[in-house]
């Protein structure tokens, strides 16, 4: 099943044609709208015209979330407020978040990608989609709902938790299709098995899961304990949330859907445009995006690129699952997390001393966040009382700022490791 055969399926050269046009024109508009653009673009020594061929891409600036922080809330928007209809966010490292708008043509342009998206999962008219992704300034659950609309499903917006109220409407609605994170996925299998209720006793078929990193171990786990099929999806609200690429039936790699999207893998370190097959990190640029369209958009996110057609028809490239970052977030349950959000918490509280480190760990399908965190001599040296009150009030505000539970635990003076270099925050000792 393929939901839009005349672009998904497209011949390169064409595609390409529609992509140089779209390019040229998102160029235009963001160099006239966006003074900090046309800064930008203009210290490299480069104009609109300059843009001919698409390798003219690489004349372009980069853009990092960094940039999109010191422009908050609205300020790469190239569209006057009373057009911008829906306004999401992500969780802000240091209390600000990166913010995006959309018009209503990027909204029926995110449907129209996300109804792509669950075509691939086998979605259609005679669908009941259950999600379980987030609702609210998070693009996940809202991103997947008007997608599924677009279909024609039916939609059932429960959000996340309440596990076994979600089995229950899983079996009295006739549920066919769940998107949520991958491990909310595993967990809700193991729960199944907990209620008594066999694979067997429900109608999933498929689900499209995405918002973190999952292995092909994960995918066989999540498709042996619900019977169905496991589809990657990959998105971030930066470039439009989900609906960037997705795992057709194949499951050999994430197809890019580039009539929206250049993609282009760079090496991190030079910035030096690297070529087809290639790992290095991924770089996108919107070409139809109106609120917030973002030239070379820096992802961290390390892949490659196969441009080779699909056994499934569809000819857009293909990203394969990525195996890492260039920086140090790490994704807990679905939610972006920089050792960074949790320093700014321990600089708040005080009491702590700015040393520590973010242990990750998967039990059964859950991920776990813990916090080692140095204090001082003469607190450690306190009552245990007070110790565990002082725990308690970091893993309530880490909870508060991060939007993610995380156990906090106090440790003695010169525990954490030091470092000449580049301090070692995160040990993930998950196996994805």
């Amino acid at each position: 099943m393929i939901w839009n055969k005349k672009y998904e399926c497209m011949k390169r050269d064409e595609l390409q044609d529609i992509q140089l046009k779209r390019l040229k024109e998102t160029v235009e508009r963001v160099y006239k709208a966006v003074p900090y653009y046309r800064n930008l673009m203009d210290n490299k020594g480069v104009k609109p015209d300059d843009i001919k061929s698409l390798q003219d891409i690489t004349l372009l600036p980069f853009i990092s979330k960094q940039h999109l922080r010191d422009n908050y809330p609205f300020g790469l928007f190239t569209v006057p407020m009373s057009e911008v209809v829906r306004i999401h966010s992500s969780s802000g490292t240091t209390g600000k978040p990166t913010v995006v708008g959309y018009t209503y043509k990027d909204i029926n342009t995110w449907s129209e990608l996300l109804a792509r998206t669950l075509t691939c999962a086998h979605a259609d008219k005679n669908s009941v989609v259950q999600i379980a992704y987030g609702y609210g300034l998070f693009t996940g659950g809202l991103g997947v709902h008007y997608g599924a609309e677009r279909v024609g499903a039916s939609v059932i917006p429960i959000s996340g938790g309440n596990t076994q109220r979600q089995i229950m409407l899983m079996q009295d609605f006739g549920t066919t299709v769940l998107a949520c994170t991958p491990s909310y996925a595993l967990f809700m299998g193991e729960v199944l098995e907990e209620m008594g209720v066999k694979k067997e006793d429900i109608k999933l078929k498929s689900g499209v899961f995405g918002a973190e990193p999952w292995s092909d171990n994960m995918r066989k786990k999540i498709e042996e304990k619900l019977g169905i099929m496991a589809i990657d999806i990959y998105g971030l609200s930066e470039i439009i949330g989900p609906g960037v690429a997705s795992e057709c039936p194949v499951q050999e790699g994430l197809h890019i859907f580039e009539d929206h999207f250049i993609p282009e893998i760079i090496d991190p370190e030079t910035e030096e445009q690297l070529p087809p097959g290639a790992t290095g990190e991924l770089v996108f640029t919107t070409i139809t995006k109106e609120a917030f369209p973002v030239l070379r958009y820096r992802t961290r996110d390390i892949t490659s690129l196969n441009y080779e057609t699909c056994e499934c028809g569809r000819t857009m490239v293909r990203m394969k699952k990525v195996t890492g970052r260039t920086d140090d977030m790490i994704i807990i349950r679905g939610v972006n997390v920089f050792p960074t959000q949790v320093e700014s918490v321990l600089l708040e509280i005080g009491e702590a001393q700015p040393h520590y480190q973010l242990m990750v760990e998967r039990k059964g399908s859950m991920d776990i966040l813990e916090v080692l965190v140095e204090v001082s001599e003469n607190l450690f040296s306190d009552k245990v009382k007070g110790l565990e009150g002082l725990e308690r009030t970091i893993s309530h505000k880490i909870e508060s700022v991060l939007g993610v539970s995380a156990r906090v635990k106090l440790v003695e003076p010169k525990t954490i490791p030091r470092s000449e270099g580049k301090a070692q925050r995160v040990i993930d000792k998950r196996e994805i």
